[in-house]
Parts: structure tokens; C-alpha cells; sequence
């Protein structure tokens, strides 16, 4: 595995094969020098959050956003490469952006024009949930996926570091309000970080994961670990096998569950 974190350094990217979506074309609306996120995930790829990447004036405008969109998706069409998925991911937080809404439905008409296959995604923390506008925008992708990598407050705090007061409980109830019409995605691992030892693979974490995972009710559930260099250097990756057994305790549940 390599020792350091990247990244994106484009507004659009890709396509890339991602492990979970298909062919994705990437929209990263954070900096391209900085992460820009209101966690700070022990295993996040981009590194860690700093202080750098927390101004409001860093984001790409929407204007920017729209503009280059269309022109890699002209290009794509040109070129009759056709991606299943185009997903919002990249340095940080998507749902951060103040414009976010509005470049959810910039891009959902763009999408329709050009690339009308294609599934519109959102990779999201579910930190911003209290807002109405991402919310409402949320629901209009076709796929919203959301993070849930803990089953007890304790490691929800220690493995993505919340910069607010937000709690487990808060995000659990705010994934309730799309009735189940969403997608749980969830990283397991154990390793040091800051001397102690952190381990969500644990039977008591993974019973308190399956209970939240049977109060939210998903579509799907999407089980994975580590794959790329982590802000944390003292991670290590939980095997496919011990991912697929959780997968058949998710299925129990009547879930959809995948592994990547």
C-alpha cells in the first residue's frame, strides 16, 4: 500500500472504474490543493483535514462546475465513452457547498442531454442532513449514498472525528428521513491511531451496527475496507472473507448487501 494520501486535482475527473459504482465520471466540488470536509476520517484517502481546506471561499463556483461538466461530457459522447454512474465525491464534503442544490439540478439536466443512462451519485457523511435544501437535493440524485462506519458513539467519534457536536444518534435519526430510498455505505477496519487501538470489526460494534443498520432500514448496504493509502498510517485491512459473512448477516435482515 502506498504511504501517502492523494488528490483529485480536477473538477471533473475521470471516468475512473470504481469498486462499488461501475465506470464513474467524478465531480470533486472541494479544493483541488486541499481537503475541505467537516470530518476528519481516520481512513480518509484525501489525508487529513488541517485547517487549510476549511475556507468557504475554496469552493468551485457553480458556474465553473456546470461549464466543465458539460464540456468533458461533449467529449465523452464524442468519443462514445459512455459512464454508468457520475458521482459526486472528490476532496471532502460535497453537500458543504452552499450551491450544492443547484448544481444537483445543473448537472441532472446536463446528464439528461448528453449522458441520459447514466445515474447521478452522491458519496455524502450525512453531516449536513439538518439542512432542507440538501436534503431536498439529495432525493433527487438517484443514488444517495451515506456513511455509517460505527455502531456505538464511542467509535463513531474515534473513526470519523465529527469537527461539530453531531453525534451517532443525530446521524441515524437524520438517515431516517428518506424512508429506507437510500444506500448505507460502511468501511470496517482496525490498526493504532494515537497510540490506542481501534477495531469495528468487534461482535459488539457489529451487533450495534446490524441494529442501527434494521432501525434505517437501506436499499443496500455497501461493505468494503481499506484499498488506498489512509490519514491514519497504522490502519490495516479487514479480509473479503469477514465481509461477506457480514454481508449474509445483512441479508438476514431482508437488506441488500454488496462487498467491495
Amino acid at each position: 500500500m502506498d504511504t501517502a494520501t492523494f488528490l483529485f486535482d480536477k473538477i471533473i475527473f475521470g471516468p475512473v472504474r470504481s469498486r462499488r459504482l461501475g465506470l464513474s465520471l467524478g465531480i470533486n466540488l472541494l479544493p483541488v490543493d486541499s481537503k475541505l470536509c467537516n470530518f476528519d476520517c481516520i481512513y480518509c484517502e484525501c489525508g487529513w483535514t488541517g485547517t487549510k481546506g476549511n475556507k468557504a471561499t475554496r469552493f468551485h463556483s457553480r458556474d465553473d462546475v456546470r461549464r466543465k461538466l458539460e464540456d468533458v461530457l461533449i467529449q465523452l459522447k464524442e468519443e462514445k465513452v459512455y459512464p454508468d454512474v457520475i458521482t459526486f465525491a472528490g476532496n471532502g464534503e460535497p453537500t458543504m457547498h452552499p450551491e450544492f442544490s443547484r448544481i444537483i439540478d445543473d448537472t441532472i439536466k446536463l446528464r439528461n442531454t448528453y449522458l441520459p443512462m447514466a445515474k447521478v451519485a452522491v458519496l455524502t457523511n450525512a453531516s449536513m442532513l439538518d439542512r432542507k435544501y440538501v436534503v431536498d437535493a439529495l432525493k433527487k440524485a438517484d443514488l444517495r449514498i451515506l456513511k455509517l462506519d460505527a455502531g456505538t458513539e464511542y467509535l463513531f467519534q474515534k473513526i470519523n472525528q465529527p469537527h461539530s457536536k453531531k453525534s451517532l444518534n443525530w446521524i441515524v435519526d437524520h438517515l431516517q428521513y428518506f424512508k429506507g430510498n437510500l444506500i448505507v455505505q460502511s468501511m470496517f477496519l482496525k490498526g493504532l491511531c494515537n497510540g490506542e487501538f481501534i477495531d469495528n470489526t468487534t461482535e459488539t460494534n457489529i451487533n450495534a451496527w446490524l441494529t442501527l443498520i434494521e432501525k434505517i432500514k437501506p436499499k443496500q448496504v455497501m461493505l468494503y475496507s481499506i484499498d488506498r493509502a489512509t490519514a491514519e498510517k497504522g490502519l490495516e485491512k479487514i479480509p473479503k472473507d469477514f465481509l461477506n459473512e457480514l454481508a449474509i448477516r445483512v441479508r438476514k435482515l431482508g437488506i441488500d448487501a454488496t462487498v467491495s
